[in-house]
């Protein structure tokens, strides 16, 4: 994924200061800590990843590079406001979700959380051992020592406003933001920082106090957005919460964490899907956003350039607009890396494809940009690759992905040592199977992660063609305030209501939680890779992934088909 770093990390570097000792723990597999990690016990809840189960609290974590959402720096930052981060975070691949956390952690909480990166060749001989120290810039394991190199952001070239931004002159918020910002730009290897049009908050999810925290004391410094700014889904409908059995207490925090963005200037959109509001970015904009599907989105489909910015960068860069220019904010950090041939099932596919491909594609690129090939001769709409990034930022750490044929920048030809990976129908398979752990009884059908279109509520609506649900079934749909006004102009609120449907604003199933999910739901089905995959860590229950035909049929059935679609097995496969 990143050349540039591979250059400036050459040797054994720390990027966080501190000391540690503990025992070492290597997961093989990068993390999203969101989603993949308890912030109130540490242990890593994703059942999907090979260290389900295991604490990651007092550990010296290793991992190549985390992955996954963008709100992996807020989980960390939680964990360590409750004594239950790891001892130290070890890296040897580009890392910036988990490394930001840990700056926030130390710079703006005076929690040291030791970060550091180690040429492939140290970082296996320290897989190798069973715990380690960190010590005064030294790391001690078994019989070795490695003397770790500080980063420092020293050669970074800034202008005269960036430099009185960081002498304090814009006051002490936008001060601890530059530092942070010119800190990442030296773990990116960048040289200059960039200028930023729009920012795209992600950290506004009540999922711990943590974001809370952040918000609120970056609000009372008087932080201010400085370029024009959306926000991301919250965790209650913020107008109709009072009546919806939300808890008082829960309710009244997540409002004002929503809120304390909104004193910052923020426009209050509460959308997980930027994108499509009518000022979505343009091909080649250069913008500065958070939350993965849309980033992804943003730079696949658009052609926009944003990295994935962690939680909490995201507001640093939206009170600056200025950001580090490296990754994708350049055409060298744009070229793939990764080459996957997709063999295409050829019997009438339906748009349950795209979020399979997605997911199977960041399997195969986990830490690189990939092109996928084989696609040319499908005619996607724009939610069906909203599908496909959504469900592709779940198991890589990519900012992006192209698709040969289909996506505005597939002309750029692979790095010559890219790697060559094959998604057949047998996978398709096995990726149907895992992600349909959930009960065939459905109690709830979940549309709308990231939030639904307003094409997909009309598709909802015509293939409900004036059916209710069942009674004992549930259909909700989450979606953006916008597309809601939209959809109420056009009568099919209305619709949807008569046929027993819910539509719900500002929430999206990445925030949702009991009472607003069903505490009696078990059965579970949604057409969304993103959700299926977070379903048990966010909700305790397993899902079932359809395309939104059979979406719509268990919901008015109240079952889903327990046998893999007929276009994806040939029977051999099965």
């Amino acid at each position: 994924m990143n050349n540039a770093f591979g250059k400036a990390y050459g040797k054994s570097r720390i990027i966080n200061d501190g000391n540690a000792a503990g025992d070492i723990l290597e997961c093989a597999e990068g993390l999203s800590f969101w989603g993949g990690v308890d912030p109130e016990t540490g242990r890593i809840i994703d059942v999907h990843h090979p260290n389900h189960g295991q604490l990651v609290s007092g550990k010296i974590l290793m991992m190549p590079t985390s992955r996954g959402s963008c709100s992996g720096s807020g989980v960390l930052l939680q964990l360590s406001l409750n004594a239950l981060a790891p001892a130290a975070l070890v890296f040897c691949e580009h890392e910036e979700i988990l490394t930001l956390g840990a700056l926030v952690s130390d710079r703006i909480f005076d929690r040291p959380l030791p970060t550091i990166v180690l040429p492939k060749t140290e970082y296996e001989r320290l897989a190798r051992c069973n715990s380690a120290t960190l010590s005064q810039g030294r790391l001690s394991a078994d019989d070795f020592t490695l003397e770790l190199d500080r980063v420092e952001p020293g050669q970074l070239c800034l202008t005269e406003k960036d430099k009185s931004v960081l002498s304090g002159e814009a006051g002490t918020a936008n001060k601890m933001a530059m530092e942070i910002i010119c800190l990442m730009a030296a773990v990116n290897g960048a040289v200059e920082l960039t200028d930023v049009t729009k920012g795209h908050i992600d950290g506004c999810i009540l999922a711990h106090s943590a974001n809370l925290i952040f918000a609120e004391k970056l609000a009372d410094l008087g932080a201010r957005v400085s370029i024009p700014t959306t926000i991301n889904a919250i965790s209650v409908d913020r107008e109709n919460w009072q009546s919806q059995n939300v808890p008082q207490d829960f309710g009244n925090r997540a409002s004002r964490l929503a809120d304390a963005y909104v004193k910052m200037g923020v426009r209050p959109v509460f959308t997980c899907a930027p994108y499509l509001l009518d000022d979505a970015p343009e091909l080649g904009e250069t913008i500065g956003w958070s939350e993965s599907n849309a980033v992804i989105f943003a730079n696949s489909v658009l052609g926009a350039r944003s990295p994935k910015h962690p939680d909490y960068l995201d507001l640093f860069i939206a009170m600056t607009g200025r950001a580090p220019e490296a990754g994708v904010y350049t055409e060298a950090g744009r070229v793939p890396r990764t080459i996957v041939e997709v063999e295409l099932p050829l019997d009438n596919h339906d748009d349950l494809l795209w979020p399979l491909l997605g997911w199977l594609a960041g399997r195969c690129s986990p830490n690189n940009i990939p092109v996928l090939r084989g696609l040319e001769g499908t005619n996607p709409a724009t939610d069906d690759l909203k599908a496909l990034c959504a469900a592709f930022g779940t198991t890589s750490g990519a900012p992006m992905l192209h698709v040969a044929g289909l996506t505005p920048e597939a002309y750029l030809p692979p790095s010559p040592d890219a790697e060559r990976h094959v998604i057949r129908r047998s996978d398709l398979v096995a990726a149907w199977k895992e992600l349909n752990r959930g009960d065939c009884k459905i109690d709830l059908v979940a549309i709308g992660s990231p939030h639904a279109s307003l094409s997909e509520i009309r598709q909802i609506v015509e293939l409900l063609a004036g059916r209710r649900c069942n009674t004992s079934t549930q259909m909700i749909i989450t979606a953006g305030r916008d597309t809601l006004l939209a959809a109420t102009g056009e009568g099919l609120t209305e619709k949807l209501a008569a046929a027993g449907v819910r539509l719900l604003p500002d929430l999206c199933w990445c925030s949702i939680t009991e009472p607003i999910f069903p505490r009696h739901a078990k059965g579970l089905m949604t057409n969304s890779g993103k959700y299926a995959h977070y379903a048990h860590g966010i909700s305790g229950r397993h899902a079932r992934l359809a395309g939104i035909r059979d979406c719509v049929e268990a919901a008015v059935t109240g079952t889903a088909k327990a046998q893999v679609p007929g276009w994806i097995s040939d029977r051999a496969a099965e």
